[in-house]
Protein backbone atom coordinates (compact mmCIF):
# COMPACT_ATOMS: atom_id res chain seq x y z
CA UNK A 1 0.00 0.00 0.00
CA UNK A 2 1.42 3.39 -1.02
CA UNK A 3 2.26 5.86 1.69
CA UNK A 4 -0.04 8.82 2.04
CA UNK A 5 1.67 12.03 0.93
CA UNK A 6 2.39 14.69 3.54
CA UNK A 7 2.55 18.43 3.21
CA UNK A 8 5.45 19.70 5.33
CA UNK A 9 6.40 23.36 5.04
CA UNK A 10 9.27 25.18 6.69
CA UNK A 11 8.20 27.92 9.07
CA UNK A 12 4.63 26.61 9.39
CA UNK A 13 3.09 24.77 12.36
CA UNK A 14 2.22 21.08 12.07
CA UNK A 15 0.19 18.71 14.23
CA UNK A 16 2.05 15.43 14.73
CA UNK A 17 0.71 12.14 16.12
CA UNK A 18 2.96 9.21 17.07
CA UNK A 19 1.18 6.02 18.15
CA UNK A 20 2.18 2.81 19.84
CA UNK A 21 2.19 -0.39 17.78
CA UNK A 22 -1.23 -2.07 17.90
CA UNK A 23 -2.36 0.75 20.21
CA UNK A 24 -0.08 -0.63 22.93
CA UNK A 25 1.36 1.50 25.73
CA UNK A 26 4.50 3.49 24.93
CA UNK A 27 5.04 4.44 28.58
CA UNK A 28 5.15 2.07 31.56
CA UNK A 29 6.11 4.68 34.15
CA UNK A 30 6.66 8.37 34.76
CA UNK A 31 10.37 7.79 34.24
CA UNK A 32 9.58 6.71 30.69
CA UNK A 33 7.63 9.91 30.12
CA UNK A 34 10.46 11.99 31.55
CA UNK A 35 12.90 10.27 29.22
CA UNK A 36 10.71 10.90 26.18
CA UNK A 37 10.43 14.61 26.99
CA UNK A 38 14.17 14.89 27.64
CA UNK A 39 14.92 13.22 24.32
CA UNK A 40 12.37 15.40 22.56
CA UNK A 41 14.04 18.53 23.93
CA UNK A 42 17.43 17.34 22.65
CA UNK A 43 16.32 16.41 19.14
CA UNK A 44 14.14 19.52 18.79
CA UNK A 45 17.16 21.69 19.54
CA UNK A 46 19.37 19.63 17.22
CA UNK A 47 16.99 19.96 14.27
CA UNK A 48 15.79 23.49 15.05
CA UNK A 49 12.18 22.53 15.69
CA UNK A 50 10.00 24.81 17.83
CA UNK A 51 7.63 22.83 20.07
CA UNK A 52 4.49 24.88 20.75
CA UNK A 53 2.33 22.26 22.50
CA UNK A 54 2.47 18.59 23.44
CA UNK A 55 0.70 15.86 25.35
CA UNK A 56 1.82 12.36 26.29
CA UNK A 57 -1.01 9.83 26.53
CA UNK A 58 -0.64 6.16 27.45
CA UNK A 59 -0.34 4.81 23.92
CA UNK A 60 0.30 7.87 21.77
CA UNK A 61 1.51 11.44 21.82
CA UNK A 62 0.63 14.69 20.11
CA UNK A 63 2.96 17.54 19.17
CA UNK A 64 2.33 20.97 17.70
CA UNK A 65 5.59 22.18 16.20
CA UNK A 66 7.22 24.37 13.57
CA UNK A 67 10.28 23.15 11.62
CA UNK A 68 12.92 25.55 10.31
CA UNK A 69 13.39 23.32 7.27
CA UNK A 70 10.85 20.89 5.82
CA UNK A 71 13.15 17.85 5.93
CA UNK A 72 14.05 18.46 9.56
CA UNK A 73 10.64 17.38 10.82
CA UNK A 74 11.10 13.82 9.55
CA UNK A 75 14.70 13.74 10.74
CA UNK A 76 13.71 14.85 14.22
CA UNK A 77 10.88 12.34 14.52
CA UNK A 78 13.07 9.50 13.27
CA UNK A 79 15.77 10.40 15.78
CA UNK A 80 13.22 10.71 18.59
CA UNK A 81 11.71 7.34 17.74
CA UNK A 82 15.02 5.48 17.49
CA UNK A 83 16.56 6.98 20.62
CA UNK A 84 13.52 6.48 22.81
CA UNK A 85 12.91 2.91 21.65
CA UNK A 86 16.54 1.99 22.32
CA UNK A 87 16.32 3.40 25.83
CA UNK A 88 12.85 1.92 26.46
CA UNK A 89 13.80 -1.57 25.27
CA UNK A 90 16.96 -1.62 27.38
CA UNK A 91 15.12 -0.42 30.48
CA UNK A 92 12.24 -2.87 30.16
CA UNK A 93 14.27 -5.80 28.77
CA UNK A 94 12.28 -6.04 25.58
CA UNK A 95 13.05 -5.98 21.86
CA UNK A 96 11.35 -5.02 18.66
CA UNK A 97 9.35 -2.07 17.50
CA UNK A 98 7.34 0.25 19.72
CA UNK A 99 5.72 2.48 17.12
CA UNK A 100 2.84 1.91 14.73
CA UNK A 101 4.62 2.74 11.50
CA UNK A 102 5.74 6.26 10.76
CA UNK A 103 4.50 9.38 12.48
CA UNK A 104 1.44 11.21 11.15
CA UNK A 105 1.47 14.94 10.50
CA UNK A 106 -0.88 17.61 9.21
CA UNK A 107 -0.13 21.23 8.35
CA UNK A 108 -1.93 23.81 10.51
CA UNK A 109 -2.67 27.32 9.30
CA UNK A 110 -1.30 29.28 12.22
CA UNK A 111 -3.39 32.42 12.07
CA UNK A 112 -6.72 30.59 11.90
CA UNK A 113 -6.24 27.24 13.60
CA UNK A 114 -3.14 27.13 15.81
CA UNK A 115 -4.80 28.04 19.11
CA UNK A 116 -7.63 25.60 18.46
CA UNK A 117 -5.10 22.85 17.76
CA UNK A 118 -3.26 23.69 20.99
CA UNK A 119 -6.54 23.37 22.86
CA UNK A 120 -7.35 20.08 21.13
CA UNK A 121 -3.95 18.69 22.16
CA UNK A 122 -3.94 19.92 25.76
CA UNK A 123 -7.51 18.77 26.46
CA UNK A 124 -6.76 15.19 25.39
CA UNK A 125 -6.34 13.92 28.98
CA UNK A 126 -9.59 15.60 30.04
CA UNK A 127 -11.54 14.02 27.18
CA UNK A 128 -10.02 10.65 28.04
CA UNK A 129 -11.12 10.98 31.69
CA UNK A 130 -7.59 11.10 33.08
CA UNK A 131 -8.05 14.44 34.85
CA UNK A 132 -10.72 17.07 35.45
CA UNK A 133 -8.72 20.01 34.11
CA UNK A 134 -5.96 20.25 31.52
CA UNK A 135 -3.50 21.81 33.98
CA UNK A 136 -3.74 18.75 36.23
CA UNK A 137 -2.08 16.50 33.65
CA UNK A 138 1.69 16.78 34.23
CA UNK A 139 2.62 15.43 30.80
CA UNK A 140 1.40 18.26 28.60
CA UNK A 141 2.14 21.89 27.85
CA UNK A 142 -1.14 23.12 29.38
CA UNK A 143 0.39 24.16 32.70
CA UNK A 144 2.99 26.19 30.82
CA UNK A 145 0.40 28.12 28.82
CA UNK A 146 -1.62 28.73 31.99
CA UNK A 147 1.39 30.16 33.82
CA UNK A 148 1.70 27.35 36.36
CA UNK A 149 5.08 26.07 35.19
CA UNK A 150 7.88 27.24 32.92
CA UNK A 151 9.64 24.65 30.82
CA UNK A 152 12.44 25.07 28.32
CA UNK A 153 10.75 22.65 25.90
CA UNK A 154 7.89 24.97 24.92
CA UNK A 155 8.37 27.79 22.41
CA UNK A 156 5.33 30.03 22.62
CA UNK A 157 3.84 30.74 19.21
CA UNK A 158 3.06 34.31 18.15
CA UNK A 159 -0.66 33.48 18.14
CA UNK A 160 -0.44 32.68 21.85
CA UNK A 161 1.32 36.01 22.38
CA UNK A 162 -1.52 37.74 20.55
CA UNK A 163 -3.84 36.81 23.42
CA UNK A 164 -2.53 39.65 25.59
CA UNK A 165 0.20 42.18 26.24
CA UNK A 166 1.38 40.62 29.50
CA UNK A 167 1.90 37.04 30.67
CA UNK A 168 -1.10 37.40 33.00
CA UNK A 169 -3.36 38.57 30.17
CA UNK A 170 -2.25 35.72 27.91
CA UNK A 171 -2.67 33.10 30.60
CA UNK A 172 -6.11 34.41 31.57
CA UNK A 173 -7.28 34.54 27.96
CA UNK A 174 -5.99 31.04 27.25
CA UNK A 175 -7.67 29.70 30.40
CA UNK A 176 -11.00 31.00 29.12
CA UNK A 177 -10.26 29.61 25.67
CA UNK A 178 -9.57 26.16 27.14
CA UNK A 179 -12.79 26.33 29.15
CA UNK A 180 -14.78 26.62 25.92
CA UNK A 181 -13.72 23.07 25.04
CA UNK A 182 -13.31 21.40 21.66
CA UNK A 183 -16.25 21.08 19.31
CA UNK A 184 -17.07 17.76 17.67
CA UNK A 185 -16.13 19.18 14.28
CA UNK A 186 -12.73 20.33 15.58
CA UNK A 187 -12.18 16.95 17.20
CA UNK A 188 -12.80 15.19 13.90
CA UNK A 189 -10.92 17.71 11.77
CA UNK A 190 -7.67 17.78 13.75
CA UNK A 191 -7.57 14.01 14.24
CA UNK A 192 -8.45 13.06 10.67
CA UNK A 193 -6.21 15.69 9.11
CA UNK A 194 -3.12 14.53 10.98
CA UNK A 195 -3.81 10.84 10.40
CA UNK A 196 -4.37 11.42 6.67
CA UNK A 197 -1.61 13.98 6.24
CA UNK A 198 -4.09 16.68 5.26
CA UNK A 199 -3.79 20.38 6.12
CA UNK A 200 -6.22 22.24 8.37
CA UNK A 201 -6.28 25.54 6.55
CA UNK A 202 -8.44 27.95 4.59
CA UNK A 203 -8.77 27.83 0.81
CA UNK A 204 -7.02 31.19 0.59
CA UNK A 205 -4.01 29.76 2.43
CA UNK A 206 -3.92 26.58 0.34
CA UNK A 207 -4.52 28.07 -3.10
CA UNK A 208 -0.89 29.15 -3.73
CA UNK A 209 0.29 25.67 -2.69
CA UNK A 210 -2.12 23.66 -4.82
CA UNK A 211 0.04 23.37 -7.93
CA UNK A 212 2.93 21.70 -6.09
CA UNK A 213 0.90 19.67 -3.59
CA UNK A 214 -2.23 18.59 -5.46
CA UNK A 215 -2.20 15.07 -3.99
CA UNK A 216 -2.41 16.44 -0.45
CA UNK A 217 -4.66 19.46 -0.91
CA UNK A 218 -7.97 17.81 -1.72
CA UNK A 219 -11.35 19.30 -1.01
CA UNK A 220 -13.80 17.20 0.97
CA UNK A 221 -16.22 15.71 -1.57
CA UNK A 222 -19.75 17.04 -1.79
CA UNK A 223 -22.68 14.80 -0.96
CA UNK A 224 -23.69 13.04 2.20
CA UNK A 225 -22.11 14.50 5.33
CA UNK A 226 -19.54 12.36 7.06
CA UNK A 227 -20.62 10.31 10.03
CA UNK A 228 -20.67 12.01 13.40
CA UNK A 229 -17.47 11.60 15.40
CA UNK A 230 -17.29 9.13 18.22
CA UNK A 231 -17.77 10.31 21.74
CA UNK A 232 -14.79 12.29 22.94
CA UNK A 233 -13.35 9.63 25.24
CA UNK A 234 -13.78 6.92 22.61
CA UNK A 235 -12.16 9.06 19.95
CA UNK A 236 -9.08 9.86 21.97
CA UNK A 237 -8.66 6.27 23.13
CA UNK A 238 -8.59 5.20 19.49
CA UNK A 239 -5.98 7.71 18.33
Amino acid sequence: MARLPRLILAGQPHHVILRGNNRQAIFFSDLDRQQLLATLAEVAAQYRIAIHAYVLMDNHLHLLLTPSAADDLSRMMQSLGRRYVGWFNARHKRSGTLWEGRFRAGLIEGERHLLACMRYIELNPVRAGLCAEAAQWPWSSAAHHLGLTRGALVTEHEMYWSLGNTPFEREHAYREFLANGVSLSELADFTDAALRGRPVASEAFLKPLAADHEAVIVRRPRGRPRKSPLTTAQRDASV
